[in-house]
């Protein structure tokens, strides 16, 4: 498991842990029941605290993306990678509503809202 925290990210440590195991999860390079590192392991290999890694995962079992077995782990929950993908595609869509309401507020129309969005797409296929 392969973890990267951004001390200079304005995003809390925290959710960079929610958010890249959640990742980890949905793309499957965790697989289903695999254990995560205890608490303490994961917070001694990336040197944060161990409250950290604890409010992480009691927030990635609260979500349903892991399960917490006392005395033995937290093990990736079997049957969530739907709702893995459920939650980064509404994610997705929050994005794109607020850059629509920016959209909106600075004065574009709903086609050139739509135009832009065609152009930049067309820009992605041809790059990627």
């Amino acid at each position: 498991m392969r973890i990267i925290i951004n001390n200079n990210s304005m995003e809390p440590i925290y959710e960079q842990l929610i958010s890249q195991i959640k990742n980890q999860i949905i793309t499957g390079e965790l697989n289903d029941l695999q254990p995560l590192p205890s608490v303490r392991a994961m917070a001694g290999d990336l040197k944060i605290s161990s409250l950290t890694v604890k409010k992480a995962y009691d927030i990635l079992e609260a979500e349903g993306f892991v399960t917490t077995v006392h005395g033995k782990g937290t093990f990736v929950n079997a049957a969530d990678r739907r709702l893995a993908y459920e939650a980064r595609r509404k994610a997705v869509e929050d994005d794109f509503s607020n850059v629509i309401n920016k959209a909106i507020t600075a004065g574009l129309s709903k086609e050139e809202i739509k135009e832009i969005v065609e152009i930049l797409l067309e820009d992605y296929d041809d790059s990627h």
